[in-house]
């Protein structure tokens, strides 16, 4: 567990959160975690002391026992709540990376892909090169991955 504040947030920067403690990570692969993250799975940590710093969640009762956090504006993927308990999704945080990743969870979902993602090869040196120029034209307007005063920033 982490001793230190940790920060995290929505893609566009309406919602951003803090805690205290990182606790267990997991990979969910449930039928409910790949639809919310749109993705074939979600990596999860459990967190205590979650307090949110800007913005409000929106939240939808994914189950009877569960509800999902997001951002009402992006859409951005935030939380999983169940009994007053939350866990973050990994790629909100300000610093994934500093997450390691525990176990899988409810793999009976769990698709034949995940599990072949190392084979998978790169793209191919001419397509790395097409991705290269597309994302030398990208201006992002994502959050950047730190707390700011406001958002978006107020240009001089």
């Amino acid at each position: 567990m982490s001793a230190k504040t940790l920060t995290g947030g929505c893609q566009c920067g309406a919602v951003r959160y803090r805690f205290a403690r990182l606790g267990k990570a997991s990979i969910c692969h449930c039928r409910m975690c790949q639809k919310a993250a749109g993705n074939y799975f979600a990596p999860l940590v459990e967190v205590e002391g979650l307090e949110w710093t800007r913005g409000q969640r929106g939240v939808f009762a994914s189950s009877n026992l569960s509800d999902r956090g997001f951002c009402k504006d992006c859409g951005t993927p935030l939380t999983l709540e169940t009994d007053g308990a939350f866990e973050v999704m990994v790629g909100s945080l300000d610093d994934p990376s500093m997450v390691p990743i525990e176990y899988h969870a409810n793999t009976d979902d769990r698709h034949d892909v995940v599990m072949r993602l190392g084979e998978i090869p790169d793209a191919s040196p001419d397509r790395q090169a097409e991705n290269q120029a597309w994302n030398a034209r990208i201006i992002s307007h994502q959050h950047p991955d730190h707390d700011t005063g406001t958002w978006p920033e107020d240009k001089p």
